[in-house]
C-alpha cells in the first residue's frame, strides 16, 4: 500500500509542514497566527538547532501562538508588532511564512500590503523563501466550506492573483502557487540570490 505524505493520519498538519518545508536548523519566522497547531507543527521542525520567530498582531493572536509552541512542545519567540514593521534582523530567516487564513492581509491597507513584502525581503537571506498561506476558495465545498472549515470570517488575499504582482514588484523571483488543497492555498516566493559580477 502507497503512503500519501500528507495523508491526515495522526498529525492534522502534515499538509502544511510538508507545503512550508521547514528543516531541521533553519530559521522560521511566522507572520500572523490564525492557528496555534498550524505553528507549532511548522516550528517543531527547526529543532533546538534552528530558530522559530512568531510575529503576531494583537495580544489574543500572541497567546494563540505560545499556545501552539507549548502544545508542540517547541521554543517560538513571540513579537507583538504590526505586520508592516517586522521587529527582527535583517536577513536572517531561512523561511517566512505569512498567515492569511485568518485575513490578516485581506483586512491590511494596500500600503501595508507594499510594507509587508518588503519587510519580507529585507528578513529573508538570499535564496530565502516566502511562504504566504490562505484560505482557498476551492477544495470541495467551495469558500462557504473553506472558510467554515479553517474558521476564516475573511477572503484571502493569497488566493488572489494580485499577491503574484505584489511579491514580484517587491523583488521575489519566481512567484508561483504551489497548491490549493484541503481549503488551503500555498503561494511560494524566492528572494534571489546577488548576482556576482565575472571580474
Amino acid at each position: 500500500m502507497a503512503l500519501n505524505p500528507f495523508a491526515k493520519g495522526s498529525n492534522p498538519h502534515l499538509l502544511e509542514v510538508g507545503m512550508v518545508g521547514t528543516k531541521m536548523g533553519e530559521r522560521f519566522v511566522q507572520i500572523g497566527c490564525a492557528h496555534a497547531g498550524r505553528l507549532g507543527a511548522i516550528a517543531a521542525k527547526v529543532g533546538l538547532s534552528g530558530r522559530a520567530v512568531a510575529v503576531v498582531p494583537d495580544e489574543a493572536s500572541a497567546v494563540r501562538a505560545q499556545k501552539g509552541a507549548a502544545q508542540a512542545g517547541v521554543l517560538v519567540e513571540v513579537e507583538v508588532a504590526p505586520m508592516s514593521a517586522l521587529p527582527v534582523e535583517g536577513a536572517a530567516f531561512d523561511v517566512a511564512v505569512v498567515d492569511d487564513t485568518g485575513g490578516l492581509v485581506a483586512a491590511a491597507s494596500p500600503e501595508d500590503r507594499a510594507r509587508l513584502v518588503g519587510e519580507l525581503f529585507r528578513i529573508l537571506r538570499p535564496a530565502g523563501r516566502a511562504m504566504v498561506i490562505g484560505a482557498s476558495p476551492s477544495g470541495g465545498l467551495g469558500v462557504v466550506g473553506a472558510l467554515l472549515r479553517r474558521g476564516s470570517s475573511e477572503p484571502s488575499f493569497a488566493a488572489s492573483g494580485a499577491l503574484h504582482e505584489l511579491l514580484a514588484a517587491g523583488g521575489f523571483r519566481p512567484v508561483r502557487t504551489l497548491a490549493e488543497r484541503d481549503g488551503l492555498i500555498f503561494v511560494e516566493a524566492l528572494k534571489p540570490r546577488p548576482q556576482t559580477i565575472p571580474t
